[in-house]
């Protein structure tokens, strides 16, 4: 991607102008945005009652897959609308235990102490950092020019799949930092150390979904089985979509870390604009991505309120309209199918990239 070469008092502007959009909305949070994310929780809990209750006491066909559809439904909201926006502290405000970032804990295999590390400090402080943000690729994906290519990429649409179908899983074990010890410069112990967190919250979702739940119904046993491992299969494909959609599509950049040192918060903001891009859609959509969809959003205001992501968006491109940024948004299919471009393009050597921002 070519980035706009914005001068120091134009960066010192555009700081101002999204501190601006920022202050207006933090100062207006209220009780219209505890009402959201408390109807958020319901609609998770329903629709897992709703959805359980079908697999568990039903029979036939349909209630086991509009069962399945409600059990993914409740996942979904419950981890993208729900887990993740409180995890970033966007209602520590309001002093409510049940949405402290700090105790709450999501449903699915990934310690939620571990993602507050990699994915609130990490990612979101280093975005798109070659070398700095593990997030970009995930440590397994070449997804730009600038990485440096290996045979092991070659097989990278296939690692792309298994991912895709088992993301709670890679995302549970990412803050462990695996391939470290493959490189040698984490020991066993450190690695089984580090592991623990991920082991304890491992035993706790398979107990609940493969043995606490078939055994509530015994005589549906199988059934229950398969309509969680569905329901999870679900959540891992709509979540992974989402997060690549809003990370990889063609036109988002990477950075050096030379060219980051001494950031000022306007560098940040800009850095995350041109690191992120959206997706189109309408409002049942944006609920269910967690308003990700708004993932330029997002990246600039982490801890506002997700839901008051699509008021903003509207003042947010027209500053960067105003400085000559591009503001990378599209409709899901286009997003995600310069995703899948990128991981055919990148599993092969590059014929030239930037050595300035090549990583090591």
């Amino acid at each position: 991607m070519t980035r706009p070469q914005l001068s120091r008092s134009d960066i010192a502007s555009l700081q101002a102008d999204l501190d601006a959009v920022r202050d207006e909305v933090m100062q207006s949070l209220g009780a219209s945005d505890v009402a959201h994310i408390r109807r958020m929780i319901r609609r998770a809990r329903g629709s897992a009652i709703a959805g359980r209750a079908m697999i568990g006491l039903g029979f036939d066909p349909l209630t086991f897959l509009v069962g399945v559809a409600a059990l993914a439904h409740a996942k979904i909201v419950e981890n993208m609308e729900v887990g993740h926006n409180v995890m970033h502290g966007q209602y520590d405000w309001t002093n409510d235990p049940a949405l402290n970032s700090q105790t709450y804990e999501w449903d699915n295999v990934c310690d939620a102490g571990m993602w507050r590390h990699f994915h609130n400090y990490e990612h979101h402080t280093y975005t798109n950092i070659l070398g700095k943000d593990r997030d970009f690729g995930y440590t397994i994906l070449r997804m730009s020019d600038e990485q440096k290519w290996h045979p092991f990429f070659l097989f990278q649409p296939i690692w792309n799949g298994i991912l895709a179908a088992a993301f709670q899983w890679g995302v549970g074990g990412h803050d462990i930092g695996a391939e470290r010890l493959l490189n040698g410069q984490m020991s066993w112990k450190e690695f089984k150390q580090r592991s623990k967190p991920f082991h304890r919250k491992i035993r706790r979702q398979l107990m609940k979904d493969y043995v606490l739940f078939p055994l509530l119904t015994f005589w549906n046993a199988p059934r229950v089985l398969a309509a969680n491992f569905l329901a999870n299969l679900i959540r891992n494909l709509w979540s992974y979509a989402i997060i690549f959609c809003g990370h990889f599509p063609e036109g988002t950049a990477v950075f050096s870390e030379a060219e980051t040192q001494d950031e000022t918060r306007g560098d940040w903001y800009f850095r995350q604009i041109c690191g992120s891009a959206n997706i189109e859609g309408g409002r049942a959509f944006h609920i269910l991505s967690g308003h990700l969809s708004h993932q330029i959003e997002h990246h600039l205001f982490p801890d506002m309120p997700a839901h008051r992501y699509a008021e903003i968006a509207p003042k947010v491109q027209a500053i960067c309209a105003k400085y000559g940024i591009a503001y990378n948004t599209a409709s899901f299919w286009r997003q995600y199918g310069t995703v899948l471009g990128k991981v055919f393009r990148h599993a092969l050597p590059s014929r030239r990239a930037n050595p300035a921002l090549s990583q090591a």
